[in-house]
């Protein structure tokens, strides 16, 4: 088995595992709302309000970042024989998309600009 056999299964099995948690606890939540008494209207409401409107614009800084560790990774294993580099910085780069994305809808959100 190679290493890109792995990396693969991997990739599919954690895809499959954060589906199947996120249809679990979607389900959980419509079912406490439901034991509560909330009405149809009520309850599609409550998940309208809960949506994160910048959504979107974290995943692209995130997918952006992603990409370029992606690249820098490549680049670097090339310049230097290491291919260490390329899970460092994908690693790195997402790291910096997670918390480059906060801080733009924080600023986005308080609307000051600072």
């Amino acid at each position: 088995m190679h290493g890109g056999d792995i990396v693969g299964m991997v990739f599919f099995l954690a895809t499959g595992i954060v589906i199947v948690t996120y249809i679990y606890f979607r389900s959980k939540e419509k079912q406490m709302m439901i034991e509560k008494g909330l009405s149809y209207e009520q309850m599609v409401e409550l998940l309208r309000t809960k949506r994160d409107p910048f959504l979107l614009l974290k995943l692209g800084v995130l997918t952006l970042f992603v990409g370029l560790g992606l690249g820098a990774g490549f680049l670097f294993s090339n310049w230097t024989g290491y291919e260490e580099w390329i899970p460092f910085c994908i690693v790195t780069m997402t790291g910096l998309g997670f918390v480059g994305g906060f801080l733009l809808t924080r600023k986005l959100k308080n609307g000051n600009g600072n």
